[in-house]
């Protein structure tokens, strides 16, 4: 008998998962998804990897074919260029992004993540939220931030907002903006059903924040 997530999709939402040269890490998480949602609508996006990920990749579209799509960049853009570009690339209204690095572990997050928003149609997002101040380091009474790795938002307010840009945290000027217009964002346990290793791109190949990444650790540090 299937689970109430197994016989569940939504037209109204796209999964987003962007790859780097991590094909282990993405069999894992796409696959561990699909043991809960065999049918929602999944876009993976390859950063421009050099690597063997398109060969992982494509055997992952064809595999779960019909509702798993393949957008291939030229070139690493980054992790928060990246989501932006396949945010231009999809129309649903909603969008759930699963980080690569990820292992759902149970179902049914999905449709209550998505209730919630068309219960409110104000709120911009739904999803772990932390607070962290103007350079994206916590800070108790800081910017609510919904984190990125397995978070729901709704795809028209985001292009009102400023992009996800390349930084530590690409989702901050979106978010400062976000909350400097009143937009809510709404707490969800989400890690109550998705496992999130952490790093699991950028402990391999880093930031490349070069200096500015750097400068904003001192200033932090600094108060600044």
């Amino acid at each position: 008998m299937q689970s109430m997530s197994e016989t569940w999709t939504s037209d109204d939402l796209t999964v987003i998962t962007v790859n780097y040269q991590t094909p282990d890490l993405l069999q894992q998480a796409v696959r561990s998804f699909r043991r809960w949602y065999p049918k929602q609508e999944l876009l993976i996006v390859d950063n421009g990897s050099k690597d063997d990920s398109a060969g992982t990749i494509e055997g992952l579209v064809a595999e779960f074919s019909g509702c798993t799509n393949l957008l291939m960049l030229d070139q690493n853009i980054f992790h928060g260029p990246a989501m932006h570009r396949a945010m231009e690339n999809i129309h649903s209204t909603y969008v759930f992004f699963l980080d690569s690095d990820t292992e759902v572990f149970a179902g049914g997050f999905l449709q209550v993540m998505e209730n919630e928003l068309e219960s409110d149609q104000r709120t911009y997002a739904i999803g772990r939220i932390n607070h962290v101040n103007k350079r994206g380091f916590p800070a108790h009474d800081g910017i609510p931030i919904v984190l990125s790795p397995y978070m729901m938002l709704r795809r028209k307010m985001y292009f009102s907002l400023p992009p996800f840009e390349h930084h530590g945290m690409p989702t901050l000027k979106n978010f400062t903006a976000a909350h400097q217009q009143g937009l809510p964002v709404k707490n969800f346990p989400i890690d109550q059903y998705i496992h999130h290793r952490g790093r699991g791109t950028a402990s391999r190949f880093g930031y490349g924040l070069g200096i500015k990444g750097k400068m904003d650790y001192v200033l932090n540090k600094l108060g600044l």
